[in-house]
C-alpha cells in the first residue's frame, strides 16, 4: 500500500471513492484477514449500480483522507474488479480495527491432525496465497467423479498467511466428519471448485480437527 494511503486511523464509511478518471462509489464495507487483523480489501458501491458492490484490493489505494479515498486505477478497471458477494465473508467478531459491523472476515480455520491409531501416509500440498486460486464460501466442490459438497471456508496457517486447505460444508458426502482438501487438489472451473481426487480418495482423508 503506498505511503500515501498508510491508515493512522480507519477509513470513513461513507467516503468517496474516486479512480483516476472519475467517481467509483462510496466505502460501505471492510474485509480484514482475521489471521493478521489486518484489511485486505475494501467494499465499495457504485453509485449508479446498487447491489453490484465491488472489493477493492488495498494495493489500489492511493490516498485516502476523512472525505475521498483514491485510487490508482481507472473507473473502467474498477468496473472490472471482483463482485463483494457478502456470502463469501462472515461478520467480523473483532473490534480492534475500530470498524464494528463494518468489517467482514474471510472465513478461515487452523487446523491439526488429531492422534489416531491407524496411520496415515502425511499429505503434502503446496501452500498458495489466499487470491492465488479463486475460491469462495459457497462455492461448489466436485472430486473427479461427482459433487462433493460446497466451500465452508478456507485453512491458513497463520505462520504464513498461505492456504493450505479447503474445508467442505456440513451436508457434503460425509458429513460425520470435517473434511478439508489440499489447496494443492484444488482448482477454479467456471463456477465451481474442481478437486483433483476421487470421491473415495476425499473420504479416506484423515480426520482433522478444527480451532
Amino acid at each position: 500500500m503506498p505511503a500515501g494511503a498508510e491508515q493512522s486511523e480507519p477509513f470513513r464509511m461513507g467516503a468517496a471513492v474516486v479512480a483516476s478518471d472519475g467517481d467509483c462509489g462510496e466505502l460501505v464495507r471492510v474485509i480484514v484477514d482475521p489471521v493478521a487483523q489486518a484489511l485486505t480489501h475494501l467494499v465499495v458501491a457504485p453509485k449508479h449500480h446498487r447491489g453490484l458492490d465491488k472489493l477493492v484490493r488495498l494495493d489500489l489505494v492511493k490516498s485516502a483522507d476523512d472525505d475521498h479515498i483514491r485510487l490508482s486505477c481507472t473507473v473502467a478497471e474498477f468496473e472490472e474488479l471482483d463482485d463483494a458477494e457478502d456470502a463469501q465473508f462472515l461478520p467480523s467478531d473483532t473490534g480492534s480495527l475500530g470498524y464494528g459491523h463494518g468489517a467482514l472476515i474471510w472465513p478461515w480455520y487452523s487446523l491439526f491432525t488429531p492422534a489416531r491409531r491407524d496411520h496415515h501416509e502425511p499429505m503434502y500440498s503446496d501452500r498458495i496465497p489466499l487470491n492465488d486460486v479463486e475460491v469462495s464460501r459457497g462455492d461448489e466442490v466436485h472430486a473427479t467423479d461427482g459433487w462433493i459438497g460446497s466451500v465452508q471456508g478456507l485453512v491458513i496457517d497463520p505462520t504464513d498467511h498461505h492456504v493450505t486447505h479447503v474445508l467442505l460444508q456440513e451436508g457434503h458426502a460425509w458429513g460425520h466428519k470435517p473434511v478439508a482438501i489440499p489447496i494443492g487438489a484444488a482448482s477454479r472451473v467456471g463456477d465451481e471448485v474442481r478437486v483433483d481426487l476421487t470421491k473415495q480418495q476425499v473420504e479416506d482423508l484423515p480426520a482433522v480437527e478444527l480451532r
